[in-house]
């Protein structure tokens, strides 16, 4: 297990280079912002958080079972890292960010993640806060 890392895991590897062949340009892993996101869009102020299936706890999908050996650990370890994440998604929403996650199940069919990935970045555009009248 200590082997897993956060960063540049397959899953977001993935979402990276759909993003990239798709024209949009981001930023990575930003720790000044609150659960550091794996995916930025700055002047979008959207987080987008790659998340794998058994470690956040994807409901209904069935890589998120809990193991059989040492269930109350990791009950209560998985059950920490949602709550974690619903914070940090809280704070990030205060400080005016829209967040997304995108699960380790749905990088698997490039076809429906790109269809995902285009809402996401159309209704990011839409609801891109327009600037008061005289700020530049």
């Amino acid at each position: 297990m200590s082997r897993i890392g956060s960063r540049n895991t397959v899953p977001e590897l993935v979402v990276r280079r759909l993003l990239w062949s798709m024209g949009y340009r981001y930023r990575l892993h930003r720790r000044d912002l609150p659960g550091t996101p794996d995916i930025v869009f700055i002047g979008k102020r959207l987080a987008i958080f790659v998340h794998g299936c058994f470690w956040h706890r994807h409901i209904d999908c069935r890589k998120s079972s809990i193991p059989k050996t040492r269930t109350e650990f990791w009950r209560a370890k998985l059950e920490a890292n949602v709550k974690r994440d619903l914070r940090k998604f809280q704070e990030l929403t205060q400080l005016g960010w829209k967040c997304q996650v995108i699960w380790e199940c749905e990088t698997s069919d490039i076809g429906l993640l790109r269809n995902k990935v285009e809402a996401l970045m159309n209704q990011a555009n839409r609801t891109r806060e327009v600037p008061e009248e005289g700020a530049k």
